[in-house]
């Protein structure tokens, strides 16, 4: 299929190969973190910056996609987010230390977030209206199922092969990817007609970044720096926007933004836990960890496009609660469980968790966007995707923190009781959900 000089479907398919490489790999690093751990010398609050620093920078490229989209062909967008992208991935092929690692998963959170919006814009800019729907179906199974294969990709490539492998792998197909993406999307003339607010980007960059610190290193002195720069950020917002942030003004739209957040956290604070539990404390190899999370994993994948259904059928209130409902009962059932050490029973309760995500998750999303007026879609999806990626780092850091403030003030049973509190974080985060969802119910505004 083409239309002026567009090979659309390798256009996509490229481009959503990209997509898959940056979620993939951004999940499946987890389950290596006992193996870097130990041959870096470091405990798992410093470790977790190997999923938390390309999760960071996939929020805050996120919003600056938007400009660039405006500014940039999409040819020169794909280009700059395969190069990034492929250069992260060729530092942690040969990665000699935590650093040079982290410089990598850095510079593949920038390519991810440059290309996720990009492979939707494309979608929704080259895709007869008729085709477009079925389209943004793929693309977002492509986003769903990258999480859901990632801690398996992970754990039984490290098992085998080494960690590095995890990188070498993709190196080869993401450049063979590349060079048919170049092939199939032309070249476009384009001027740059809006100005840039870079120190507000810049701002929100680092307020987003000492947040995270100000978690790991337990800092006032970060927490401080952290409000300053997002104080910074709001008044030069004011002057020249970056982000809408007038979606806010809508109460509905925040709380069900909210549980959007909730929903998020929870498979990256357990996609943390749950594998350094298993090898830590249960002894199981990386393969296994690995294998753990993919049941779970699938269900969430799989129910989505029935949970879609439901929403058509019977509202948005039922599926979201039901779904929430089910996840919470799941982290409790894990909570309880951590201790008596059964993989089997603690299997069958991240099924259970996953099973509500999986019909609550996406529903949260597609029910939180439509309380905004149609002029503030685009922005609310800007934001809502920025803070998603966000509301991972930070649950990664905090569940990372937790776990390692177990580990050391009770070395014997350290990593059962953090991991427990952990997890109790994040049921604290789901019941709060639940609240703000009842208070909808209740002004029947789901």
């Amino acid at each position: 299929m083409t239309k002026k000089g567009w090979r659309i479907m390798p256009a996509i398919i490229t481009t959503a190969i990209l997509g898959f490489s940056g979620i993939l790999i951004e999940t499946s690093m987890n389950v290596t973190f006992p193996l870097l751990m130990k041959e870096f010398g470091v405990n798992p609050a410093v470790i977790q910056w190997v999923t938390t620093g390309n999760l960071l920078a996939v929020a805050v490229t996120v919003p600056l996609s938007a400009f660039m989209i405006k500014n940039l062909s999409e040819r020169q967008i794909f280009t700059l987010a395969n190069v990034l992208f492929l250069s992260g991935v060729l530092i942690d092929s040969f990665a000699p230390n935590l650093a040079i690692l982290l410089v990598g998963r850095v510079l593949q959170g920038v390519g991810t977030g440059l290309v996720l919006p990009l492979l939707f814009h494309i979608i929704l800019t080259q895709i007869p209206m008729e085709r477009r729907g079925l389209m943004m179906g793929v693309a977002a199974m492509v986003t769903l199922l990258a999480p859901a294969v990632g801690p398996t990709y992970g754990g039984v490539i490290s098992g085998m092969l080494g960690w590095k492998m995890i990188f070498m792998l993709l190196a080869p197909i993401l450049i063979i990817s590349t060079f048919i993406g170049l092939a199939s999307i032309p070249k476009r003339q384009v001027r740059i007609n809006d100005k840039l607010n870079f120190p507000a980007f810049v701002s929100l960059g680092i307020g987003l970044a000492t947040l995270l610190l100000a978690i790991e290193k337990m800092s006032i002195f970060y927490l401080l720096v952290a409000i300053v720069s997002f104080v910074i950020f709001y008044y030069l917002n004011k002057q020249l926007e970056f982000l809408n942030l007038n979606v806010f003004k809508d109460k509905d739209f925040s709380i069900l933004l909210y549980g959007v957040l909730a929903f998020q956290m929870i498979p990256l604070a357990l996609s943390f836990l749950l594998p350094n539990l298993l090898q830590l404390v249960l002894h199981q190899t990386s393969t296994k960890a690995g294998l753990f999370m993919f049941p779970g994993a699938i269900a969430v994948v799989f129910l989505s496009p029935f949970a879609g259904y439901l929403l058509d059928k019977i509202g948005a209130f039922k599926p979201i609660m039901i779904g929430i409902s089910l996840s919470l009962i799941g982290l409790i059932g894990t909570a309880i469980f951590i201790p008596a050490k059964f993989v089997v029973v603690l299997l069958a309760f991240d099924i259970l968790t996953k099973i509500g995500m999986g019909i609550g998750a996406s529903n949260m999303v597609t029910t939180a966007l439509t309380k905004l007026k149609p002029a503030q879609s685009a922005d609310g999806n800007s934001i809502l995707n920025t803070l998603q990626q966000f509301a991972g780092a930070f649950a990664t850091a905090v569940a990372s923190q937790i776990f390692t403030i177990g580990q050391v003030a009770i070395p014997k049973n350290g990593a059962i009781i953090g991991s427990q509190f952990a997890v109790l974080f994040v049921i604290i985060v789901v019941i709060l959900a639940i609240v703000g969802l009842t208070y909808l119910r209740k002004r029947k505004a789901i």
